[in-house]
């Protein structure tokens, strides 16, 4: 479990030199925002018990983060799910069973937590995977918790949001260049999750 002071760090590791997350071509995607919908809980679970499915006890943990879970916050339509495995490195032990479920590996960047991202279909998900040890899926949990109890915040950060959509599909650029867009916003709002939660 990581610790309070690494929760709140912000200072990532950058990537090696000549190095790249994505695994295979990368194209700009349009970015859609749509209005909450209350069918998004359900389809988390949908995914979960595929994960769980796939990879039985060597899931850890399995959370629904992003801006599908936080009701009435208008989101992309696509659920983002954090997995916690005992060794994200040892891509044998858990890789093969998602890809067999329907996953495919898009990111992988290991000198960044750890962190691998998969992609399925029906419903369209991000699936984030990283170890025990990693700070994120705590960040990604203060936030969505923060998001659900702070009507203003989450206002604010819809507000962000669609400002940033719909700069990044005017201009051609990726999701990465969209959440660049909304970093300073997410920055703030976390500092107040933060102080909420008891870790500043």
């Amino acid at each position: 479990m990581p610790t309070p002071s690494e929760i709140i760090d912000f200072s990532d590791d950058p990537a090696p030199p000549g190095a790249s997350p994505w695994v295979g071509p990368r194209a700009p995607e349009r970015i859609e925002m749509v209005p909450a919908d209350p069918s998004w809980p359900a389809q988390f679970d949908a995914v979960a018990d595929r994960v769980r499915g796939a990879l039985g006890p060597r899931v850890l943990e399995l959370h629904h983060v992003g801006s599908t879970s936080v009701p009435d916050l208008d989101a992309k339509p696509i659920i983002d799910v954090d997995l916690i495995v005992a060794d994200p490195s040892d891509e044998a032990a858990w890789l093969p069973p998602l890809e067999a479920a329907g996953f495919e590996l898009r990111v992988r960047e290991p000198w960044w937590q750890e962190h691998r991202m998969l992609r399925s279909g029906d419903p369209v998900t991000n699936l984030h995977v990283f170890g025990p040890e990693s700070a994120e899926p705590w960040k990604h949990r203060v936030f969505r918790d923060h998001l659900r109890r702070d009507v203003r915040d989450r206002e604010r950060y819809a507000s962000v949001k669609r400002a940033a959509a719909e700069q990044a599909n005017r201009r051609g650029e990726t999701t990465m260049d969209y959440n660049l867009r909304k970093q300073d916003a997410i920055r703030e709002i976390y500092t107040r999750a933060f102080r909420a939660a008891g870790l500043i």
